[in-house]
């Protein structure tokens, strides 16, 4: 699945990678896919409430090795 829209936030601790991320996705259409990367550990989690709570699918939630961590969300 390709992405429609890819944003980096390594480096950024929470709350940030969720306030970014849900920025992001308000710009989107619905059903558009959004891949995140973020480093902070507690990302994963962080995501999976964050969807759960919003509506939004989170559709993979990998680590990709070194430190990183991928999200594929879709925008409800």
């Amino acid at each position: 699945m390709t992405p429609d829209k890819h944003i980096d936030l390594s480096g950024l601790n929470c709350p940030l990678p969720i306030l970014r991320a849900k920025k992001a996705l308000a710009d989107m259409d619905s059903g558009a896919v959004l891949e995140v990367i973020a480093t902070d550990p507690g990302a994963p989690k962080d995501f999976e409430a964050f969807c759960r709570q919003t509506g939004n699918g989170l559709l993979e939630s990998t680590t990709t090795g070194e430190g990183k961590f991928r999200m594929v969300l879709r925008r409800k």
